[in-house]
């Protein structure tokens, strides 16, 4: 019997999910930046409608780690896609191919879905996992840079007051 096991999260899984969000901030060194509450997971989650779908990998009946996605759509392709929001493995479960069983999901995911694309951004410092996901055959889009709208910009924004 295989001890790795990745289910769907379900509406019952809210606090472990923001205690792996919580973990994955520790990590990336960003936990000042976390303001999302088991309430607004859950709305957000498994509310009316859905953001985001989460997959949680168990490792011998632990809660391993996650990953975190959305649909997006290309319109150069004419395709949906998938995002990768987030990818955590607890660093003690880490080298057990936790990572990679979960990212194998997405694809399978992905692939169901008629996807022609799955995208996650990674940290420039996080060398660990450029590693890993190049090994994978992911590629850098060294081209593109990634912009943001948030707080009282995107509130300006929204307002026309910009």
């Amino acid at each position: 019997m295989t001890k790795l096991r990745i289910v769907p999260a379900t509406e019952e899984d809210v606090p472990v999910i923001l205690e792996l969000i919580l973990a994955l901030a520790e990590y990336e060194r960003l936990t000042d930046s976390v303001t999302a509450t088991e309430e607004q997971l859950r709305e957000t989650l498994f509310g009316s409608k859905p953001a985001a779908e989460v997959l949680l990998a168990h490792w011998d009946g632990e809660c391993a780690g996650f990953a975190v996605f959305f649909g997006t759509y290309s319109t150069f392709l004419a395709q949906p896609g998938l995002y990768l929001e987030d990818l955590y493995v607890r660093a003690h479960l880490r080298g057990k191919g936790i990572g990679l069983a979960l990212l194998r999901r997405l694809a399978l995911i992905a692939a169901e879905r008629n996807c022609g694309r799955l995208e996650w951004a990674v940290l420039n410092w996080n060398e660990p996992s450029i590693q890993f996901y190049e090994k994978l055959g992911a590629e850098p889009l060294s081209e593109w840079t990634k912009y943001r709208l948030s707080g009282e910009a995107l509130r300006n924004l929204a307002a026309g007051t910009v």
